[in-house]
């Protein structure tokens, strides 16, 4: 089977925005912000579908949903051997690194479980973290990152995690082979907006699954040539 990079899960607005506006330490989702204290707290609108399934990696009791959610959930992580994400994803400091003691959102055990390639200007040392997650910081750019990204992944699929500014840099460039995106009935009004700037008909992406659950609208889009 050919390696592929893929978006898996990405939460999307119906106005087609990924993140809220004003993102910060205490928001990390900016106005859009979940008050549910999660972390990073998610927009509570967008993730509800989520939360809701057996499938959701940090659901701490036992139960949850099954069906078309999950079936996508599980997904997430599905012959999935590394991930790039941007930098304002792994956390709130722009800029030189300040305070090397951050290690991200998700405490000492990440959700990824793969080694994890960080879009920055800056260097920084490689963090080590429980459950097979090693965060690599990539000065060199988004096919830089790709490069290292598929060469850790051992022929396994590579995951871009977002956000939405990280994904529009590899769809520009055409790199990106499929998408998985869940549209949640909810207006953000402002905020990035994942698509901006991104012809994807002309660049030779189509729909290929398009699929309605009670939470969210799941929308599977591939690079024209791209086979699984």
């Amino acid at each position: 089977m050919p390696q592929l990079l893929r978006v898996q899960n990405f939460m999307l607005s119906m106005d087609g925005f990924g993140a809220g506006e004003g993102q910060s330490l205490e928001e990390p989702f900016g106005h859009a912000e979940s008050r549910g204290g999660r972390a990073p707290r998610l927009p509570i609108d967008l993730a509800s579908w989520a939360f809701a399934t057996a499938s959701w990696a940090n659901r701490t009791e036992p139960g949850g949903s099954r069906g078309l959610d999950d079936y996508f959930t599980r997904d997430f992580a599905h012959n999935i051997g590394a991930e790039i994400m941007g930098r304002n994803k792994f956390g709130p400091q722009r800029g030189p690194w300040t305070d090397e003691n951050w290690k991200g959102w998700w405490g000492d055990n990440p959700p990824y479980h793969v080694p994890v390639f960080v879009l920055t200007h800056h260097g920084r040392d490689p963090v080590e973290m429980e459950g097979g997650t090693t965060f690599y910081f990539v000065t060199g750019g988004i096919r830089e990152a790709l490069g290292r990204a598929r060469e850790a992944a051992g022929g396994k699929d590579v995951r871009v995690g977002g956000g939405p500014g990280t994904i529009r840099q590899y769809l520009r460039e055409g790199l990106i082979d499929e998408m998985h995106i869940a549209i949640s009935p909810v207006l953000l009004g402002r905020g990035e907006a994942l698509f901006e700037g991104v012809d994807m008909r002309s660049m030779g992406y189509e729909c290929v699954e398009f699929e309605k659950s009670e939470k969210a609208t799941h929308v599977v889009l591939r690079r024209g040539g791209v086979t699984k």
